[in-house]
């Protein structure tokens, strides 16, 4: 078949018209060094700080340091499969992380993947794991409580919506239990509770998950987990992922409480990278910003103004002491950026005070102003009462005689020590609060032997439910002691005293 040069000439014409030159810019660098879940990677001149670039093998990781010829990025994976000189790609997006309702009863790693086995996190919201804090002017004072369940707190160191309570102690001193019985005593309000756990053995983390299932409580949770087998970079972002997934709430008008357990292991994890991406170290060893690692996480807790819908987080955040020493970096870190401390101390613990509070040292810098007045009325003896109890108790055990004056302080302080102790999982409504609290403030305990204080407390509580139930009532709902509840609860603890001294 002869070929007609003229239709050949004029079908590759066409084909050159149809033809589009796409130029594809795709930004790529090498791996220079790996190790220790850190990559030194060459060529990504354009890379911003904190954004995701991906490494053969799907394996993540975010950029944490950027230098003259090189940038220094933390890995989200095993760094076992990644090698040198393999090929690295920008993704142009920051670190995010996915948030909204379905996350809640869920236990995820804080890049939002579950852990529980209920299979994949149905959602299209993210947030970026650096989120901007409030302002000053989008903030509102810290004015609503936020009820622990736990008498010593409640009355003596009130958490309001918006605040950072900082709670702080040795190991095995109660930290971690404050923390749950706060999530248990959400059940009946409207407040989500996010409990982070950076660093601490999976087997613990698998405790609490099933101490909140088994009270109900995972059905308002989220558990954000990155174990001690996590790698450093996952124990690094969980806070921040933790907050991220709060601030959703905060912003669509509801109120959170994150817990952040702890932030020591937090430190220490973000030491580790940065001592491997060689910059400078300070104090202990912790990079020169370590103050602001924190401080930029917990400065997102807030209570916003009304016009922004009125959300709240609370943060609190958990820091663990070596032998009781606040004054180390951290903790002094934290102390500072916090709005006051839950102080356990390891020799209370031990004593059977629990829990195990030191009054003293413990403050909340909002004070009365996140407590119902009820509450307030009752608690300001009571602090009192403890702290004359204390100065006294020290030189009575010199064996002096004492004036009655005196003795009858230290009987009401003891009584009321007795009075604040709390068993675990067991957190009080503030109207049970405030009657048994009334009943020791006002020494209606003082001829009880110490022994039968835990037996007043339980067995008055059921007896005033049962035969005057406005009392309850009224506080929950007036949320002050008048002086025809006062009356009330006067009657109530005499008619009581008659039947439990038989």
């Amino acid at each position: 078949m002869a070929l007609n040069p003229e239709e050949v000439s004029s079908v590759i014409a066409q084909e050159i018209d149809k033809y589009e030159g796409k130029l594809e810019m795709e930004s790529v660098g090498t791996v220079l060094q790996v190790g220790d879940g850190i990559a030194r990677i060459w060529g990504l001149e354009d890379a911003m700080m904190s954004e995701l670039v991906t490494f053969p093998g799907d394996v993540m990781g975010m950029i944490l340091n950027l230098e003259e010829d090189n940038v220094g990025c933390a890995i989200f994976g095993d760094d076992r499969q990644i090698k040198e000189g393999d090929t690295v790609r920008r993704t142009g997006k920051v670190i995010s992380v996915p948030v909204g309702d379905a996350l809640v009863g869920r236990v995820v790693d804080p890049l939002g993947r579950p852990l529980d086995g209920k299979g994949a996190v149905v959602t299209d919201n993210f947030r970026p794991l650096e989120g901007r804090a409030p302002s000053v002017v989008e903030r509102q004072p810290v004015k609503e409580p936020v009820q622990t369940g736990l008498k010593a707190i409640d009355s003596m160191i009130p958490i309001g919506r918006g605040q950072r309570e900082l709670i702080i102690g040795d190991r095995q001193t109660g930290k971690t239990a404050i923390a749950i019985d706060t999530i248990i005593n959400q059940r009946n309000t409207d407040v989500f509770c996010i409990y982070v756990a950076i660093g601490q053995k999976a087997s613990t983390v698998a405790q609490v998950v099933e101490v909140l299932r088994k009270y109900g409580a995972m059905d308002y949770t989220i558990v954000v987990n990155a174990s001690a087998t996590s790698p450093a970079p996952m124990q690094f972002i969980a806070p921040y992922a933790g907050c991220a997934i709060g601030e959703e709430f905060l912003h669509s008008k509801r109120h959170v409480v994150c817990i952040y357990d702890d932030l020591s292991k937090h430190a220490t994890a973000y030491r580790q990278l940065s001592l491997l991406l060689r910059r400078p170290p300070g104090r202990e060893a912790f990079p020169g910003d370590v103050f602001y690692l924190h401080s930029r996480l917990l400065e997102r807790a807030a209570k916003l103004n009304d016009e922004l819908g009125g959300g709240s987080l609370t943060a609190l955040p958990i820091i663990e002491t070596q032998a009781g020493d606040v004054t180390a970096y951290i903790p002094t870190n934290v102390i500072s950026i916090t709005d006051g401390q839950i102080f356990l101390e390891g020799d209370l613990f031990y004593s059977g005070i629990r829990p195990a509070i030191n009054v003293g040292i413990s403050v909340s810098r909002v004070g009365g102003n996140a407590q119902t007045k009820a509450m307030k009325k009752v608690a300001g003896s009571l602090r009192l009462d403890l702290a004359q109890y204390r100065e006294l108790a020290s030189f009575a055990q010199f064996g002096s005689d004492l004036d009655k004056a005196t003795q009858r302080q230290l009987t009401r302080g003891e009584r009321m020590v007795e009075l604040l102790k709390q068993n675990q999982y067991v957190p009080m409504v503030v109207e049970d609060q405030v009657m048994v609290l009334w009943a020791g403030a006002n020494g209606h305990l003082d001829d009880l032997p110490v022994s039968r204080v835990r037996e007043f407390e339980e067995k008055f509580i059921e007896f005033m439910h049962k035969e005057f139930p406005d009392v309850g009532h009224g506080i929950k709902n007036e949320g002050k002691l008048s002086d025809e509840i006062v009356s009330k609860l006067e009657q109530g603890v005499k008619k009581f005293k008659e039947t439990f001294a038989k």
